[in-house]
């Protein structure tokens, strides 16, 4: 077991400590249990964070169940997502990837003993029908018509059912509970469906299919699961999780525990939007990196490690509340900061001149990979006559305050020479195209010898050896905190969420590996496309600025 003194603790541990104190359970054995319907968010992360970590601190195991009990809207390739995205977040499930289809013949058991002991039974009510006789908070509902046909009668019904002798919609199998239960959830909720749809793991062996309800549980105690963890909005369907496991023959009953789910700021985090989103080309595909997703998170260049401190800094509590977006940013910074190489890139290019450097002269000088990190080591860094420092570094006047280059003003070159500009060429429009500027030979590493006052450091690419390449600028994907609160939320859409730029990386980055993390001075953390990004086409996706400027003018 884990040192307990270095062991988060949060209420689902401390009732799992009481667990083993008291020999209820001598092991905890837990379970990831994603629907294939889509890619995982940030929020599944959580989930991922706390179920595997309780198997890894415990000295338990972890199992990763695909709850695929809905063939329509399921997809192999969300089955492979989710593997990766596990993975990559730096876990790994206990034996072989299940799957609740694992369990459908035995399902089928427990549903005919639940019938046979006259507590299921197959109802013809349509579904609307089947709303109108639930009832409502206020008001109990009432029995179907079928409610109290023989178990029999039902068996037959059920057996015709599971052969094709039903259409869609036309009947299902209901769970005998209570019609007046203050709980919706008890008043005979449906327990199968008929479904002609071919499955990803079991093809077209089956025409009816378990509801999530039933199976979840029944999968839970077959997997000998000791702590179901849940988010709480399962908390009512805990009564129905418990009354089918209490009225089956099965040995393990799981304890299910329910915690609150992720709500991040400009975001939202319903799957059904997700896929409106994605099906409605407002982002390009589940991996965008403007999606909470996994997979667009690592695309944008977040690493395992800042979304599982992520998730270790916002604990788990029974209370819902709305998680600053400032405060998942504050983790891939801290990360970054510490880890990723710097770099120099040029995203808004301006052409600069140094009239007095030779025209065929082209030197390397050494940088180093990291201000604080020796062990980064450095790399070489072309310096010549043409050079690309970035627009937004130069204006004309500019008051004591700017610590950037202005005419007749001196700025370092970041781990190069002191400059200045000289003179200002524009176009027939009046827009600056290019500085003509001189630099200073003896300031290599060194300061001006007569104590000139150098404004600030600026950071620059040579022009002879630059690599083009492609910069997309990422930023909240919505203009307000709470999108899924808004009546439409596609009306929320931040229209600045993307914006692209050409422009130019020093040469090392020519190799740059997708993923890998860089710090481009003075512009942010930046890494390469893992989709886009070629030698011969570069693409940089902005992971995060260096400072939040969302709410800057």
């Amino acid at each position: 077991m884990a040192d307990v003194e270095h062991r988060p603790t949060n209420f689902i541990r401390q009732i799992i400590d009481a667990d083993l104190a008291s020999g209820k359970h001598n092991t905890t054995v837990t379970r990831f249990p994603p629907e294939p319907n889509g890619y995982l968010h940030i929020g599944h992360a959580k989930s991922i964070c706390l179920n595997f970590g309780i198997a890894q601190d415990y000295n338990g195991q972890c199992n990763l169940r695909f709850d695929d009990t809905n063939p329509e809207k399921e997809d192999i390739d969300f089955v492979n997502s989710i593997q990766q995205d596990v993975q990559w977040l730096g876990f790994n499930w206990s034996g072989k990837v299940r799957y609740s289809s694992d369990y459908f013949d035995t399902l089928y058991g427990y549903a005919v003993e639940l019938i046979n002991k006259g507590l299921a039974y197959v109802c013809f009510l349509n579904a609307e029908q089947m709303r109108e006789y639930r009832g409502n908070l206020t008001q109990p509902g009432k029995n179907s018509p079928t409610r109290d046909t023989s178990p029999e009668e039902n068996l037959a019904l059920f057996e015709k059912m599971r052969a094709g002798g039903f259409k869609e919609g036309e009947c299902s199998l209901r769970a005998k509970i209570d019609m007046s239960s203050p709980f919706i959830c008890m008043r005979d909720p449906v327990i199968y469906r008929v479904k002609f749809a071919h499955h990803h793991q079991t093809g077209d062996k089956w025409c009816i299919y378990p509801m999530y309800d039933f199976t979840h549980c029944i999968s839970d105690a077959l997997e000998g699961i000791t702590h179901s963890l849940c988010t709480l909005e399962f908390q009512d369907n805990r009564r129905l999780y418990d009354w089918i496991l209490d009225n089956i023959t099965i040995d393990c009953h799981p304890q299910q525990i329910e915690f609150s789910r992720l709500n991040l700021e400009y975001q939202v985090m319903s799957k059904r939007k997700l896929h409106t989103l994605v099906e409605g080309g407002y982002v390009a595909g589940w991996d965008d990196p403007r999606m909470p997703t996994i997979a667009g998170l690592r695309r944008r260049g977040f690493t395992p490690a800042s979304l599982r401190e992520f998730a270790k800094r916002i604990g788990v509590t029974k209370q819902d509340n709305m998680i600053e977006i400032s405060a998942l940013d504050a983790c891939i910074r801290e990360d970054l900061d510490a880890n990723a190489p710097r770099a120099m890139a040029v995203i808004d290019p301006l052409k600069v001149t140094i009239s007095n450097y030779p025209a065929d002269k082209l030197e390397w000088l050494e940088v180093h990979n990291h201000p604080k990190e020796e062990s980064m080591g450095s790399r070489k860094v072309p310096f010549g006559r043409t050079l690309y420092i970035d627009k937004a570094d130069f204006r004309e006047e500019a008051n004591k305050k700017y610590k950037r280059m202005v005419t007749g003003g001196e700025v370092r070159l970041r781990g190069a020479y002191v400059i200045r500009a000289d003179e200002v060429i524009k176009n027939a429009a009046g827009e600056i195209v290019e500085l003509i500027c001189s630099y200073d030979p003896d300031t290599l590493g060194v300061n001006p010898a007569d104590g000139r006052k150098v404004r600030g450091v600026i950071h620059w690419v040579e022009a002879s050896q630059a690599v083009p390449a492609e910069f997309r600028i990422y930023d909240r994907l919505f203009t307000v905190a709470n999108p899924a609160a808004e009546e439409d939320f596609l009306a929320v859409i931040n229209p600045a969420s993307l914006t692209v730029k050409q422009g130019v990386v020093e040469p090392s980055l020519k190799a740059a590996e997708a993923e890998k993390a860089y710090q481009f001075e003075r512009e942010g953390y930046y890494c390469a496309d893992n989709k886009d990004s070629t030698p011969d086409h570069l693409v940089f996706n902005r992971t995060v600025a260096l400072r939040d400027t969302f709410f800057e003018d």
